[in-house]
């Protein structure tokens, strides 16, 4: 440039324009050379790479996409003609295998995202606000409903029971009841297998107060306040106290070890009934 410049504004320096006369001006002339190059360069890579950005940017040109001819149902169902097939191809192959896209069939979707509402709710209303029963909640109500049935039918059934309508029971489910009960409330007094303790021997034909089978429930009902025997009445219904007198009759003659010595007086034994072996 300032050799071009030296040449235009002083014509003598024409004749020695071309003329390197010292190393600086080789140096002026290598150093001119090179900034054009780079800056040829630089203008084509400018050029190449606004080129590919455009390119890059540009818009894809829109697909037009078949209009949907299928049926309420195939779309509920995710059904898809085979003339669609073009259509639901995806963009990848593997050896040759194209892949359709095939998403999930709505019916089938609703259903799962129904029940994770169904499932939020129920979290809500059971274990949130505690408003709903949950099984174990179910079972103890159940229970208490039982249970009261089965009371008021005892009440029902023990109703009818007093010393003048009283009978022996001879069936083997009532009779073991009896022994519970027996052992629950009357081996303190009488002994494991009523052989007698502080109360006196039940196993015997010899009774204090009367060994028939009415003259027992009326002894277990109310009791024998002068020898120290409570009255049953409060804790047992005479269901049974039926129950228990009936397993204690059952006992005759079983001649138990350490069996107390009789007394009283002498009663016929009552007529047979299952036995029960005796713990």
């Amino acid at each position: 440039m300032t050799l071009l410049l030296t040449t235009i504004l002083d014509p003598a320096a024409e004749k020695s324009i071309w003329s390197l006369t010292s190393g600086e001006d080789l140096l002026w002339v290598m150093v001119m050379l090179f900034v054009t190059v780079a800056t040829g360069l630089l203008l084509a890579i400018t050029l190449y790479l606004s080129y590919i950005l455009r390119k890059a940017l540009a818009p894809e040109p829109a697909k037009t996409k078949a209009a949907d001819t299928r049926t309420t149902w195939q779309r509920f169902t995710g059904l898809h003609e085979l003339s669609q097939e073009e259509d639901l191809k995806m963009d990848h192959e593997y050896d040759g295998i194209a892949e359709l896209n095939n998403p999930t069939p709505p019916w089938f979707m609703g259903l799962f995202y129904a029940t994770i509402g169904f499932g939020v709710v129920y979290l809500l209303i059971f274990h949130v606000i505690g408003n709903g029963n949950i099984m174990e909640q179910e079972y103890t109500q159940e229970v208490t409903i039982a249970e009261k049935e089965r009371e008021a039918y005892i009440k029902l059934v023990a109703g009818k029971i007093n010393e003048n309508t009283v009978t022996l029971l001879t069936d083997k489910k009532g009779i073991e009841v009896g022994q519970v009960l027996f052992n629950q409330y009357c081996t303190a007094c009488h002994g494991q297998n009523a052989e007698g303790k502080v109360g006196p021997n039940l196993t015997d034909e010899y009774w204090l107060h009367g060994g028939t089978m009415k003259a027992v429930f009326h002894t277990v009902t109310e009791g024998v306040p002068e020898k120290g025997m409570l009255s049953w009445k409060k804790q047992l219904n005479p269901l049974q106290v039926q129950q228990v007198t009936s397993y204690i009759l059952s006992l005759q003659g079983t001649k138990p070890a350490g069996a107390k010595e009789p007394q009283g007086d002498k009663v016929e034994p009552v007529p047979a009934t299952p036995k029960v072996a005796m713990q």
